[in-house]
């Protein structure tokens, strides 16, 4: 099989990283948590993010009798057996994401906001600084002040990082500008002069991830992530951001990729049909920017390969999302074997899928991946 990197793992921190790491000043604006009556609460400053009953209840498995999302397994926290459970998947490489972190765009606070994103990112490096010819490390950036993103981006790329989060979703309400304004540019300069990847985690920006309850709300939670990305690359694209800055690259992770070809499709048809209303007009039509700079991590879609003729086969790039339930954890390497079945595509196409398109765009410390 061909060099395989996943586009999409995950860490578990410390559980006192964030409600411990920050200044006693700032504990009550940034991550925590609370006991109230028979709960406990999960808080970004004062916003409810999760609750928890306290009495005890019979943990959900998953179909291999471990908790559902495998949040004990040793991978999660420790190298040397996360190595171990790659070698098990058929994974050679792979880029990380936070898990406790990953609600930290909900933090209003910009100084707790800061203090939170440097507490994951120094705890991030020092963890994987050792081994980035098999990890990608992926920093959580600042939004509330754009002046502490940018200092947040210098920093870590003069610590060697290639990728950091913004969020996949600016909802509405949260108090930040949409990513079709352009007082986005000062971030995505940075990221076209320091070479830094965005990448953008399913999820992420959103303040309720079960805004659907009852009969299919188990399938529209997780389905709707999909929707967050065409949202934020029609954004990105047809405001003009990515636009003006064409060596910044973004890509959206846990979102699937299949929908990527009906999105640049359709934003072309709308951008022709109704030139005399749009504005910023473009350099290039849209389908033309994602295909540049646009890419999206996939685990079992089949029509995002089938349709690759409109996005360009760079746009594709595989994940396991180790080690939850919903991934393909470990059973990569029959799902990869089976993603080409009966599609018409060269070796060297279905190698850039499963390992090179990522590890060229993260750059991973490989000779082979990083370009002169």
């Amino acid at each position: 099989m061909s060099f395989v990197f996943s586009a999409d793992g995950h860490l578990v921190e410390p559980t006192d990283l964030f409600s411990a790491g920050l200044p006693p000043s700032l504990q009550r604006f940034g991550l925590h948590s609370e006991k109230r009556d028979e709960f406990i609460y999960s808080l970004a400053g004062d916003k409810v993010l999760n609750r928890t009953a306290i009495a005890p209840t019979r943990p959900r498995l998953g179909p291999d009798g471990e908790p559902f999302g495998r949040a004990d397994r040793r991978g999660n926290r420790e190298v040397e057996y996360r190595l171990k459970d790659m070698a098990l998947d058929g994974v050679d490489a792979e880029i990380v994401f936070p898990s406790l972190g990953l609600p930290a765009y909900m933090i209003e606070n910009a100084e707790a906001e800061l203090a939170t994103a440097q507490l994951y990112n120094d705890w991030c490096h020092s963890l994987l600084k050792d081994h980035t010819d098999t990890f990608v490390r992926c920093g959580i950036l600042p939004v509330r002040d754009f002046a502490n993103t940018v200092a947040e981006m210098v920093r870590l790329a003069k610590l060697g990082f290639t990728a950091a989060m913004l969020p996949s979703l600016i909802d509405e309400g949260n108090g930040l500008p949409r990513y079709t304004s352009d007082v986005w540019d000062p971030v995505f300069e940075a990221g076209q002069r320091l070479g830094i990847v965005f990448a953008m985690h399913g999820g992420t920006g959103r303040l309720n991830l079960q805004s659907f309850r009852g009969p299919g709300g188990a399938v529209m939670n997780y389905m709707i992530q999909a929707c967050d990305g065409m949202v934020t690359i029609g954004a990105l694209v047809s405001g003009g951001v990515l636009d003006r800055f064409p060596g910044a690259k973004i890509c959206f992770i846990e979102s699937g990729a299949s929908w990527l070809a009906a999105l640049a499709e359709r934003m072309d048809e709308i951008y022709v049909a109704h030139d005399t209303f749009v504005r910023p007009k473009l350099s290039l039509m849209p389908r033309e920017i994602i295909a540049r700079q646009v890419a999206c991590s996939f685990q079992t879609d089949r029509a995002c390969i089938m349709s690759r003729s409109v996005t360009g086969t760079q746009a594709l790039i595989w994940g396991a999302d180790y080690p939850h339930h919903e991934g393909t954890f470990p059973n990569s390497k029959n799902v990869i074997k089976d993603l080409f079945r009966d599609i018409d595509i060269s070796e060297p196409e279905k190698a850039d899928i499963i390992g090179g398109n990522a590890a060229r765009l993260f750059r991973l410390n490989r000779p082979e991946f990083v370009a002169g």
